[in-house]
């Protein structure tokens, strides 16, 4: 039915005042049953209160779509104020945005109050820095300026629950149909106004298999740089919502073809400079949209390790050429670089921890003799480092017989693993008569 009512769009209409298209029940087949409960029910009792209330955006395009949505926002015309004296267990958040988080058991609504779409810095409440980035936008208008001031026109449907009814505004609906992705405006201006809807655009095009429409592509190199001034937490949350989206290899892929990869994660300027950290990187984020596919367990540590390797290969190569030894370079190594990411993209210190007992793990492996395979087996890490060694060997960093050989050693009995252990084990001879003092560091970081 869905695919039925997305071919009967009928071409994009001249309206030209900003009345929606609306779409009634028996065209879409989208009904309340659809939503969650506790969307269901906020969106009702807004309206039984006197309000407009709508489910909107990204659930009304997944709806159309065919997919499941992850969380449902509302809109309406009541103020934050109000919301929240609707709902016993609700609070208003934030500053830039003054919005209303409703709970209902584990689930959290998001309402937002339908906001003006202000011309410029003269209206009270909306404030903007020098490059045209929205600092504070609290200016609440009618719904037909909610709806412009929206991304993307995908995003620009509002669903009503009670009349099952979809409103577009901007032909959400027939961009939809035709495959491609529109910015709703002057694109460089949106961008100014919030340079992370550039990366919005491209973890949604790839999430959707749509194409960024050439109005909304041509800006976006030269604007790049205005990312630098996103304030690296919120470029984190981002990132995060692009790297498990379950589509991380098209999004990266398309940063790069959009210009927008430099500077961001150092793992994003490898793709381009160093083939062999590009297979290993790829390799990680193909595993990682696989497991999002079979809907196992993610571990955002594990991945920023993954991401972040190739640096700390590079720089702990770089102090042992300084005189240092092995060990406490890697350490070294290790620190320098989660502190320079600090500066772009704010990785929490709360995945420090992991991501250092990941990467300390890995000269370990080369140690297969005496007690040292017995007790790396016993480390709670293990599993996760095991992970790590074996994708360096699939991408071709690390020699297969290394990963075999923990892969046996896993399986087998006690006195097979005892036949098992090699003793003085030597790193590889070209290593060895290079750099003698860095023995430890050349095999965790062959050539």
């Amino acid at each position: 039915m869905i695919r039925k009512f997305i071919r009967s769009v009928f071409k994009k209409s001249s309206r030209q005042d900003g009345s929606p298209r609306v779409f009634r029940l028996k065209s879409h087949g989208i009904t309340a049953d659809h939503l969650t409960p506790c969307a269901l029910k906020v969106a009702t009792t807004l309206q039984q209160a006197g309000f407009k209330a709508f489910v909107v955006g990204g659930a009304v395009r997944d709806l159309l779509l065919g997919r499941e949505p992850k969380d449902f926002d509302v809109a309406t015309d009541a103020e934050p104020e109000e919301v929240r004296n609707l709902f016993r267990r609700s609070r208003i958040i934030g500053r830039r945005f003054r919005i209303v988080h409703v709970m209902c058991g584990a689930e959290t609504i998001e309402v937002s109050t339908f906001r003006a779409a202000a011309a410029d810095n003269s209206e009270e409440g909306r404030h903007t820095d020098d490059s045209g980035r929205v600092l504070r936008d609290n200016v609440f208008g009618p719904q037909v300026e909610d709806a412009k001031r929206r991304d993307f026109t995908i995003n620009a449907l509002y669903y009503d629950p009670v009349s099952q009814e979809i409103w577009d505004y901007h032909d959400g609906v027939a961009d939809l149909k035709a495959g491609v992705m529109r910015v709703i405006g002057d694109p460089a201006r949106r961008y100014r106004e919030d340079p992370v809807r550039m990366l919005r655009a491209v973890r949604l095009a790839a999430k959707l298999g749509l194409k960024l429409d050439d109005a909304a592509k041509k800006p976006i190199r030269e604007l790049a740089p205005l990312l630098g001034q996103v304030p690296a937490a919120r470029l984190f949350d981002e990132m995060i919502k692009l790297l498990f989206s379950g589509h991380a290899v098209q999004s990266v892929l398309q940063l790069r073809r959009e210009g927008l990869h430099h500077g961001l994660l150092p793992m994003l300027d490898v793709i381009l400079e160093q083939p062999l950290g590009e297979r290993f990187i790829m390799l990680a984020l193909e595993k990682t949209d696989q497991r999002i596919e079979e809907d196992k367990p993610v571990s955002p540590a594990f991945l920023f390790a993954a991401l972040l390797w190739h640096e700390v290969l590079a720089a702990w190569q770089q102090i042992q050429d300084g005189g240092e030894k092995p060990a406490p370079a890697l350490h070294l190594a290790m620190d320098q670089i989660l502190s320079a990411q600090q500066e772009k993209l704010a990785i929490p210190h709360r995945y420090d921890a992991v991501m250092k007992e990941i990467w300390t793990m890995q000269p370990r492996f080369w140690q297969r003799g005496g007690q040292r395979p017995f007790r790396l087996l016993e480390h709670p890490r293990f599993r996760a480092a095991f992970d790590f060694l074996m994708m360096r060997c699939e991408s071709g960093e690390v020699e297969a017989e290394v990963g075999r050989w923990w892969e046996a050693f896993q399986d087998a009995g006690e006195s097979e693993r005892g036949r098992m252990l090699i003793k003085d084990e030597a790193a590889p001879k070209k290593r060895r008569r290079r750099k003698p003092k860095a023995a430890a560091a050349a095999v965790a970081a062959p050539d």
